[in-house]
């Protein structure tokens, strides 16, 4: 029995090492990964993943009918997606990012009707900068040949660009509710909202350059109106839902007095996104006047946006 007992003895303490050691270790990669939290986090992002690429793919599929009519075409289409993409809707997206702020403040404090409030306020401004990005892009032409790009592309570029012009304002509203939605958590709906549109896009696309006597500008035309849906359909889902009775509480003047609150953080995230876009965007200027470089260029550079933002963009959120 002595015996006994003086050979349990040591391997006692030696057991207790062990368990220890592994209740350590579990310990361990519990504070390294939370997976209900990564689960959370996943099924968050999905949602805004896929949203975020069927509305990527509208100005894309625009861009695609028109590289069908000719190689000047689908150069001047990709240069005007490009030239619109960071003087307009990469500035669009960056106006919206104030919500993510305000909006989420308001939403953890319980103040729900602020969120419409900085909404309003952010639909505005989004507004007043979609008119002077209008006046922009008239003169894109003489702009992009300024920055010595090919006279024939350049011309086709403003072309496109012009019928761009109704997108923008359309494409900032959507922005707006898109942050107003996701700070709420709301994400799911999205997907039917911006995989309608992009649906309706390709037989807009199709009837716009083929049906009608617009061919190249019916392409940049059929992404204004696909925009004006997806801004409408999101519009209306807001304002029709119960869910949204706390935080939409309808139009207020109450709301211009925070355009200033609203203004001190949407333009420094506007400049963060814009420096992240034109970083990006540069290659296709640097691209020049070669059109069979610019369209070869095309499609890698869309694969690459789509990975860049569309993933990236959405698990950061």
């Amino acid at each position: 029995m002595l015996a006994n007992k003086s050979s349990d003895n040591p391997a006692s303490p030696l057991l207790e090492a062990i368990n220890n050691r592994g209740e350590q270790e579990t310990r361990w990669w519990k504070k390294v990964l939370d997976v209900q939290e990564a689960k959370d986090q996943v099924l968050f992002s999905l949602p805004m993943i896929l949203t975020n690429v069927f509305y990527y793919a509208i100005p894309l599929v625009s861009v695609m009918f028109a590289g069908h009519l000719g190689q000047l075409e689908l150069a001047g289409a990709t240069l005007a997606n490009s030239w619109a993409c960071v003087t307009g809707f990469a500035f669009m997206i960056g106006l919206s990012g104030a919500l993510e702020t305000l909006c989420g403040q308001g939403f953890g404090a319980k103040l729900y009707g602020m969120m419409g409030i900085h909404l309003q306020a952010s639909c505005i401004i989004s507004f007043f900068f979609s008119i002077i990005i209008s006046f922009f892009w008239l003169y894109t032409e003489p702009i992009l040949v300024l920055l010595h790009q090919d006279p024939g592309i350049s011309k086709q570029a403003a072309l496109y660009t012009r019928y761009l012009i109704p997108g923008i304002f359309a494409y900032g509203f959507l922005q707006n509710m898109l942050r107003f939605l996701q700070t709420q958590s709301v994400v799911k709906p999205l997907i039917v909202f911006s995989a309608l549109p992009m649906v309706i896009h390709f037989g807009i696309s199709y009837g716009l350059v083929h049906w009608t006597s617009l061919g190249f500008k019916g392409a940049s035309l059929a992404t204004s109106v696909s925009f004006w849906i997806s801004s409408l359909l999101l519009g209306i889902y807001v304002l029709l839902a119960k869910k949204f009775e706390c935080t939409w509480e309808g139009f207020s003047f109450e709301s211009l007095s925070f355009i200033l609150t609203n203004l001190k953080l949407a333009l420094p995230s506007a400049a963060m996104v814009c420096l992240e876009y034109w970083a990006f965007e540069i290659i296709v200027f640097l691209a020049g006047s070669d059109a069979k470089l610019r369209s070869n260029y095309f499609t890698e550079r869309n694969v690459c946006e789509y990975r860049n933002y569309c993933l990236h963009d959405c698990l950061r959120s």
